[in-house]
């Protein structure tokens, strides 16, 4: 009796110690991620992020979890790309404008395309990093990309009804952006997103070159009057999600295969997202009094038509890179008009 019974104390020894290696050895499996973004908490954008990283969890059955830092808590907008490069982050949100120059071929994606909405500019992007495979991101692993709605004219007390009623106005723009109001006759001063509000109720600024989801989430329906409904020169924003290519390559196989799967429903996801949140923009202006300002045709074009020296400055510069530039920009042209 007491022999099967210092067996069976043996054998519950054993298995008590198998129990907590397989716990110890699970947990060591887990593979911890940290993504970086420059996104507020509040901002709806910073949700569809939550969300993509609980859903990267629940599809591989907890074996990955990705831990979100929004509001460059963990790296600042301008240096997320290089602290991906660097381990710093293990994922990252990059806008390519804030990096200028880092990025070439893909600025093309920042031009003024006269894309109407976010949703075709999103899938656009993801479909041009698909078919240039830009050379300038093959030292992170390319995630997928979003940009939200065109950029359009905002102004505070004179209506921008045609071309000329712009010449003169400050418009507050970033990045290339000055280029395109410049081309436009209008003169470009550049400022933070969360300043705008008050150089427009200072008269600091006429106007500003932004989205209409920010007439309700900077609030600048409370201190404009008048959106120039005119995509002649609209722009995206060149956003990308990347991760560090020594986190990402020893990944087992199906656990890419599942981020990838991912990946391509968030692009739908966030497709419509910018278009929805638009339209929230549009809706909270008009119940301020906002008016939105139709464009013929024929101004669609007059504005258009000044966008090609900011096009010629491009293909200029890619050439010089000995980069694709204008078999890139009428990619992009031709996809727009396509898809339309």
């Amino acid at each position: 009796m007491k022999k099967y019974f210092t067996i069976n104390i043996i054998l519950l020894v054993l298995l008590s110690q198998l129990f907590v290696y397989s716990l110890a050895h699970a947990a060591e499996t887990v593979i911890k991620l940290s993504f970086a973004s420059f996104v507020p908490p509040g901002h709806k954008v910073n949700k569809i992020h939550e969300d993509w990283c609980k859903e990267i969890e629940k599809r591989t059955n907890g074996r990955v979890k990705v831990t979100n830092y929004p509001a460059e808590s963990l790296l600042q907008a301008a240096w997320t790309y290089d602290g991906v490069l660097k381990g710093i982050a293990d994922i990252g949100l990059i806008n390519a404008g804030s990096t200028r120059g880092q990025f070439p071929l893909i600025e093309v994606l920042d031009l003024p395309l006269g894309s109407p909405s976010g949703s075709l500019t999103t899938k656009l992007m993801n479909a041009f990093v698909e078919k240039f495979k830009p050379k300038e991101l093959t030292e992170v692993q390319f995630l997928y990309a979003s940009s939200p709605c065109p950029c359009l004219i905002h102004t505070a007390k004179k209506p921008v009804n045609k071309l000329e009623d712009l010449k003169g106005l400050k418009i507050r723009c970033a990045g290339t952006f000055g280029k395109i109001i410049t081309a436009l006759g209008g003169t470009p001063v550049s400022m933070p997103p969360p300043e705008q509000y008050d150089a427009l109720q200072k008269g600091v600024i006429d106007g500003c070159w932004t989205t209409k989801e920010s007439l309700i989430n900077y609030r600048i329906a409370e201190v404009t009057k008048y959106t120039t409904d005119n995509y002649g020169a609209s722009t995206g924003a060149m956003n990308f999600y990347c991760m560090n290519k020594k986190k990402w390559d020893p990944l087992p196989d199906d656990l890419q295969k599942i981020i990838v799967q991912v990946n391509q429903e968030f692009i739908e996801i966030q497709s419509k997202f910018w278009n929805g949140i638009d339209k929230e923009g549009e809706e909270f202006a008009l119940k301020k009094g906002h008016t939105f300002i139709p464009v013929s045709k024929e101004e669609t074009a007059k504005w258009a038509e000044k966008m090609n020296s900011v096009y010629d400055e491009y293909i200029n510069n890619m050439k010089a890179k000995a980069l694709p530039g204008a078999e890139a920009l009428q990619y992009c042209k031709d996809y727009i008009q396509k898809h339309l």
